[in-house]
């Protein structure tokens, strides 16, 4: 399956829009925004967990980096309440679930092979003091990509020059780039050469941003 695949080309995706559509594990459902692969893919979705659904012990292996949207996502290594950004590296291992049921925007195929650090952090504590109009928490920095997250006053604008091709969600609130109006759940990806000039509504944004890692998108190598 391929969607979304051509990583030279402006992407949005007003992801409230989509159906959801069932995985292979009961009361597990997704949404997706760019898939390489069937079940076994390099994978960016939204998935639902309905109260008390799991998936089955599963290793990684090549990697997953989630945001907790809604609810609290639950592991053997603790409870992940929304507004948590985790990251299980090639190799890690768990099984996923939720009892009172969560919503996890969720990336999968897009580490380093040699990454092994495993972390979660609350990424509203991350923040730094507003410049411009926006604060800025760094989340994860290699020689891949860097992500970010980022609180946007009304009518500041959020940019980037970064090479490699940015991505960005938004949690909260709007932003508009490019002439397109991205609200809660609005997904934009935007090639490498392409730069990033996000303008917040009356209300602010709240903005999850990966830059840089475009360029090493392809199919997971089994």
């Amino acid at each position: 399956m391929e969607l979304n695949a051509d990583f030279e080309a402006r992407v949005v995706v007003h992801s409230d829009d989509l159906h959801w559509v069932k995985s292979p594990m009961a009361g597990v459902d997704r949404r997706m925004l760019d898939r390489i692969g069937d079940e076994v893919a390099r994978a960016t979705t939204i998935v639902r967990y309905a109260p008390g659904s799991h998936f089955s012990e599963h290793t990684h292996t090549g990697g997953e980096e989630f945001i907790v949207l809604e609810g609290v996502f639950q592991d053997e290594h603790g409870d992940f309440p929304e507004g948590t950004y985790v990251r299980n590296p090639p190799t890690s291992a768990h099984t996923p679930g939720s009892d009172d049921g969560c919503t996890i925007f969720v990336k999968l195929w897009q580490f380093d092979m040699d990454d092994r650090t495993q972390f979660r952090k609350t990424m509203a504590e991350e923040l730094g003091e507003p410049v411009g109009g926006v604060a800025t928490a760094l989340l994860h920095q290699d020689a891949r990509e860097t992500v970010t997250y980022h609180h946007v006053d009304p009518g500041a604008t959020l940019s980037s020059d970064a090479d490699g091709g940015t991505e960005l969600l938004v949690l909260s609130g709007s932003l508009t780039e490019g002439g397109d109006v991205l609200r809660k759940g609005g997904w934009l990806r935007l090639p490498s050469g392409q730069r990033l000039s996000a303008t917040a509504g009356e209300e602010g944004a709240k903005v999850w941003v990966k830059t840089g890692h475009l360029i090493h998108a392809r199919a997971p190598v089994l």
